[in-house]
């Protein structure tokens, strides 16, 4: 099969990726390496192999040596070996963080790095051969700035997502439950290659608002006219994701309450993007947001986050909603982040959202996210 029925990065680019994780090994004095995915989780499994995690996967990197893979599920051995490049892949059994132990110990290793969400069983078995370092965090260190190519695949992912906003926007009806917005969402861009990432929609009545946030799982309510509904998409390109969020009320104008909310989220938007540029601390982030509560609103859902590859720090919340302590860490030029505020009322039964992935630059952002921003009136 060729290379090109597949979306595919450089070989340049898989070295690049290569070379990092080798010199992580021996900053950390490591003999090898154990990479874990499974039920489709795994981005580090995918970003050196180029094989989208599917049941279960485990992947062994060490200095010197092709790099190893086991799958799973015996059928998807032929797929997983015509998309894989630079490892050798293989089935060895059901369990096959086994095998990769296997393959470190013929390899003569004896201290390992583990990234991924192995389990604790498994874990305990490997303790008793190996002496284990966590690296998940230098994996994400490793993720924060995208290289040229890992941009493009996440402008697509940008254009898909919007997409998928775009298509929910012109599809809703009254009468609708929210579970039918996915198929109208999904039907924008299963058609490139591209799949679900996630796609959260909360719709509510305007005067009387019982939701703030989006939900995770749709529900079975008929969408209404005066509702105004929330949405979160993000379609993902091979790994590689946008996420764009908007609000629209439904076959009607907004009510004063709405309009300020979303005047709110607008102004914190465009003061957040105004301070994110190469240098910038986490507090001047939230310092920009403090329009929210000068309002008198407040937030629900993280204020920004990196995004790419994975959730990635910094995770950041606003003044009256904060997240987890922040990190000591500057936004570098080449990271991508989701500026997202979720502005709500404190009672937490309104609530908007918008704005969408950006890139920082050396002088500012690039929005990534083309569509219009605004209140949308579906």
């Amino acid at each position: 099969m060729s290379e090109y029925d597949y979306p595919r990065f450089s070989l340049g680019e898989l070295d690049r990726r290569q070379a990092a994780v080798i010199e992580l090994l021996a900053e950390r004095s490591l003999d090898g390496l154990l990479i874990f995915g499974a039920n489709r989780t795994g981005s580090a499994i995918q970003w050196l192999s180029e094989w989208p995690v599917t049941r279960e996967a485990s992947l062994v990197v060490t200095p010197g040596e092709r790099d190893a893979m086991w799958v799973q599920f015996y059928n998807h051995l032929p797929n997983a070996r015509r998309l894989a490049r630079r490892c050798a892949v293989d089935w060895d059994g059901p369990r096959t963080w086994l095998a990769a132990g296997e393959a470190l110990g013929a390899r003569g290793a004896r201290r390992i790095g583990l990234i991924g969400p192995l389990g604790w069983k498994a874990h305990a078995a490997l303790s008793e051969r190996f002496e284990i370092v966590g690296l998940d965090a230098d994996y994400t260190r490793l993720r924060l700035v995208k290289s040229d190519e890992e941009l493009q695949w996440m402008r697509r992912g940008a254009e898909l997502s919007d997409r998928g906003i775009e298509a929910v926007r012109d599809g809703v009806r009254p009468g609708m439950a929210e579970a039918e917005l996915g198929a109208i969402c999904e039907a924008a861009y299963l058609d490139t290659g591209a799949t679900n990432q996630i796609h959260y929609f909360g719709a509510t009545p305007m005067d009387d608002p019982t939701q703030c946030v989006p939900s995770q799982w749709p529900s079975n309510r008929p969408i209404s006219a005066g509702d105004v509904l929330t949405c979160e998409i993000s379609a993902s390109w091979w790994g590689h994701s946008g996420q764009v969020l908007r609000s629209m009320t439904i076959q009607a104008e907004p009510t004063p309450l709405y309009q300020e909310l979303h005047d709110t989220a607008d102004a914190a938007f465009d003061a957040i993007c105004g301070v994110l540029r190469h240098g910038t601390r986490p507090e001047e982030v939230i310092a920009a947001a403090g329009v929210i509560e000068d309002t008198g609103f407040t937030i629900y859902d993280d204020l920004v986050h990196g995004y790419g590859g994975g959730y990635f720090p910094p995770i950041l919340g606003t003044q009256s909603r904060m997240n987890e302590p922040l990190p000591d860490m500057a936004f570098e030029a080449g990271m991508t982040v989701v500026v997202q505020p979720n502005v709500i009322t404190t009672d937490e039964r309104a609530g908007v959202q918008t704005g969408g992935l950006v890139l920082i630059t050396a002088d500012g952002v690039e929005q990534l996210q083309r569509v219009p921003r605004g209140l949308w009136r579906a």
